[in-house]
């Protein structure tokens, strides 16, 4: 069965965006130090699930990116435009991107009949509340979270659906010379 992961910045504080826009100013944009962290992990996958308030401004960003082969970040622009990308929505009619679907059913039904479709593994990059949602569905099986040097006190978590705890397990980690901090979990079941 495919996995899950999710890719997120956060906060010292363990917040991922803050405002009511999901703001990241805060976010440290160390690329040499997690260049070949982001593309291995996006390697990993062939799919991306993000929820309809993120799409209408990320896949634009991405598309505008691939037609300019300078910009350092063209190779992931050039994989999220490639990709397949499932929206997820309540309120879109119809996709407005390429290679992308809408999803438009029950969360945990949907993100289940993907996981059991043949490929690589399942990426969401974000979306406070769509993660939120994910997560108190228990549907998240790794997390990949990059810990920015910063606490902004107050903002959204991804945390902060849950119902019941989420344990987890210390897969990996890491630190970049800018003092960003890469946390890799594993979901564990509770016992």
């Amino acid at each position: 069965m495919r996995k899950l992961k999710l890719q997120m910045q956060v906060t010292l504080d363990g917040f991922n965006a803050a405002g009511p826009n999901d703001e990241q100013h805060w976010v440290t944009w160390d690329l040499e130090g997690i260049r070949q962290y982001v593309n291995g992990l996006f390697d990993t996958s062939d799919t991306i699930l993000i929820g309809r308030k993120l799409a209408v401004d990320y896949i634009p960003y991405w598309e505008d990116t691939f037609t300019r082969p300078d910009d350092p970040m063209h190779d992931f622009a050039t994989r999220i435009v490639k990709a397949r990308k499932i929206v997820f929505t309540k309120t879109l009619e119809k996709s407005l991107w390429a290679r992308t679907e809408l999803a438009k059913g029950d969360l945990k039904e949907e993100v289940n009949k993907l996981k059991q479709q043949a490929g690589k593994d399942l990426i969401v990059y974000g979306g406070s509340s769509f993660v939120a949602s994910l997560i108190r569905e228990g549907l998240i099986d790794e997390f990949h979270f990059f810990v920015n040097p910063i606490a902004i006190g107050k903002g959204h978590s991804a945390f902060a659906a849950l119902e019941q705890w989420q344990p987890l397990k210390l897969v990996k980690s890491m630190t970049c010379g800018s003092g960003l901090l890469l946390l890799h979990y594993e979901k564990q079941d509770q016992e």
